[in-house]
């Protein structure tokens, strides 16, 4: 028995381990072997062959003389990737922080009714929602129509299949994700430590900055954690919204179990994905526990 655990502990997280490791560890293990197997001629795996090729094949491609070569392609969809996804995660913070912020001065009436509408998405499929902002951002759709009638642009905009529209649709997928534990972060502050600020001297924007925001620091971090993770292999918005032309990780981990059938180059691509958001995660702790020693 491990020292300070006592079978009740065991039984009572025995569920939620299960869990993890049924539905996660298992199916990992799983991608790993199928990420060191060679590819059939027809697709899937050959079982018993054992090869590093699906790694390679992220770096470097054989050309006609079979000699060796870098190829950037595929990093460079890790980038725009990662990319895209910093790029959501700051415009949800720019959005979502004020926008809990604001929540906490309500009413619990008023607060439950604007829960209620952030949520409201939540009841619509994610590819229904999506289809929604091609209507919006297509040429001669409702982004259009708006832009010409206030005098704005007289020509198409041509947003839709872009980086951009890509990034608008991750943003609006995912901002829920930041409110609602920022809100619940903002909520818990007790207001005496406000009060006490205000006491002493401080403005509004000193208080914010060291108060409210450093006290709120945990949920934020959570809805950033929330948003940046399936952002970097989100698969619909760069889809339906990029055409093609912002090509993400997900899509191209889907490329290879569907049209190209190369398992293991998609196993790979896939664990090296996990890989990396581990690593990320795990330098961010880093530094939130060398952050809280600096402050003691």
């Amino acid at each position: 028995m491990i020292a300070g655990v006592t079978r009740r502990d065991l039984a009572l997280t025995a569920p939620a381990t299960g869990y993890l490791l049924v539905l996660m560890i298992v199916p990992l293990l799983l991608m790993l072997l199928v990420s060191f197997l060679e590819r059939a001629p027809f697709g899937g795996v050959e079982w018993g062959t054992f090869t590093t090729v699906a790694y390679e094949k992220l770096v470097v491609e054989r050309d006609l003389m079979g000699r060796l070569a870098i190829n950037t392609d595929y990093l460079s969809i890790f980038a725009r990737s990662f990319r895209l996804a910093a790029i959501t995660t700051v415009l949800t913070l720019l959005v979502g922080v004020p926008t809990a912020l604001y929540m906490t001065t309500l009413s619990r009436r008023k607060a439950a009714f604007v829960l209620f509408l952030i949520t409201i998405p939540f009841w619509t499929n994610l590819l229904v929602r999506n289809f929604a902002w091609i209507l919006i951002l297509r040429n001669g759709g409702s982004l259009d129509w708006a832009l010409q009638l206030v005098g704005l642009t007289q020509e198409p905009v041509d947003i839709l299949y872009t980086p951009l529209a890509t990034g608008i649709g991750l943003t609006y997928s995912f901002l829920p994700f930041m409110i609602l534990p920022a809100y619940v972060a903002l909520e818990r502050i007790d207001r005496r430590l406000i009060e006490a600020a205000f006491d002493l001297g401080a403005d509004r924007w000193r208080v914010l900055t060291r108060v409210v925001l450093p006290l709120a620091m945990p949920g934020i971090v959570a809805g950033a954690v929330l948003v940046f993770v399936p952002c970097l292999g989100a698969y619909v918005s760069p889809e339906l919204l990029g055409g093609g032309k912002s090509l993400m990780i997900g899509n191209l981990v889907q490329a290879q179990f569907g049209e190209s059938r190369n398992w293991p180059f998609g196993a790979a691509l896939a664990l090296v994905l996990v890989l990396m958001l581990l690593l990320a995660l795990g330098l961010l702790a880093w530094l939130r526990r060398f952050g809280a020693k600096g402050q003691r």
